[in-house]
């Protein structure tokens, strides 16, 4: 009697783990609950010596939820064990992912960065390269925690936020309404601040278990550990991808008004502008191309990159996800464009210029004939008299 208790016990067990595992993946995974193919091999039963015996008891039966005469699955699944062990992984990876959502922002044209690392001593994560042109700061999720900045602390208990000279800042792990606090943060030390603020969102997901160091994705990445030299490059790639889409916008703007002078020009023959609105087109593209060059640092290369690959391999990926090299060449392409534009726009001002300079000569050489006949017509007169 006893042993039969054990065989019922063992049954009934093994029926509740089944039972809840299958209610977790209907709720999380229902593709995964009947799987479903063109190829219809089906799942063999477990073999049990117990499968032909049959039980005189108040207990109800088991029955296998993958008959063959119900249930198809895909031929990479060669039994019910490879099938548990398939969920078993999901089931690990649904909960050892941690997701840190990113924000980038472009909101002004310069940032005085030493100004804010004096009036942020306590959240400045120390710098671990050389480079000059950005500040990190680390923020605790609980104001009454006060810790010192270590790279050994859980990432993903702080906020970070990245902020660089030419006018990006990059926050990490901050909610939506947690974000103008920081934006006025970086306004406080800011200068040209721009009417429209440029966002772009992106996430970063943490998996221990990964076995690779990074995974890219739509949108997002996939990193095994999460560190605060992974945070710098990541928002320094982030940080030069909106900027330059700033400055993106602003050779656009200059092209459709060369492409509005071209079109009254094929219509009047002629155009309107003036010398000093040309000038202030032609600063304005040099100043472009040069801050994308020069303070945006568009092809500097990261000396954290530099040291590990693991780094170089997340700033090579980001670089090409978001297309940095691409989108150069098509700003440049456009300021070639504009420069175009310039140089024969010159030309026909200089002309019109040159046409004034030999009118006016024509008149002075008019003049000096006239007088010259009327001063020929008086000494005649006066030797006749």
């Amino acid at each position: 009697m006893g042993k039969w208790r054990v065989i019922v016990s063992s049954l009934l067990s093994r029926n509740i783990s089944n039972t809840s595992r299958s209610h977790f993946l209907s709720h999380h995974h229902p593709k995964l609950l009947y799987p479903l193919s063109c190829n219809t091999t089906p799942i063999p039963k477990p073999a049990s010596f117990l499968s032909n015996l049959r039980f005189f008891s108040a207990l109800p039966s088991r029955v296998s939820a993958y008959d063959s005469d119900s249930v198809t699955t895909t031929g990479s699944i060669e039994s019910s064990q490879d099938y548990y062990e398939l969920v078993s992984r999901v089931v690990d990876d649904h909960h050892d992912t941690l997701k840190i959502p990113v924000k980038a922002f472009f909101l002004s044209t310069s940032i005085n960065l030493k100004g804010m690392q004096a009036d942020n001593l306590s959240n400045v994560i120390p710098p671990s390269s050389r480079s000059t042109n950005y500040v990190a700061l680390r923020f605790s999720s609980y104001p009454s925690v006060n810790k010192a900045p270590s790279t050994k602390e859980n990432v993903s208990s702080y906020r970070y936020m990245v902020v660089f000279h030419y006018g990006s800042a990059v926050l990490f792990n901050i909610e939506d309404h947690e974000v103008e606090t920081y934006l006025d943060m970086v306004r406080m030390y800011s200068t040209g601040l721009l009417s429209e603020v440029r966002k772009d969102d992106y996430v970063i997901k943490e998996k221990p278990l990964l076995a690779e160091d990074m995974q890219g994705g739509p949108d997002y990445i996939v990193l095994k550990n999460l560190d605060t030299d992974s945070i710098r490059i990541i928002g320094s790639v982030l940080g030069q991808s909106i900027a330059l889409d700033y400055f993106v916008s602003q050779v656009d703007g200059m092209v459709e008004e060369f492409a509005g002078i071209n079109r009254a020009m094929e219509k009047t023959g002629t155009f309107t502008m003036d010398r000093t609105k040309l000038l202030q087109l032609v600063g304005k593209a040099n100043s472009n191309m040069a801050d994308v060059i020069l303070k945006v640092g568009l092809f500097d290369r990261s000396e954290i990159a530099w040291r590990d690959a693991k780094y170089a391999q997340i700033y090579e990926y980001l670089r090409e996800e978001y297309e940095v090299t691409q989108r150069f060449g098509n700003l440049d392409f456009k300021l070639k464009f504009v420069e175009h534009n310039i140089h024969f726009l010159q030309e026909v001002i200089q002309n019109r210029r040159s046409d004034l300079l030999e009118w006016c000569i024509i008149f002075l050489l008019t003049m000096e004939n006239i007088i010259s006949v009327y001063e020929i017509v008086r000494d005649s007169t006066g030797v006749s008299l």
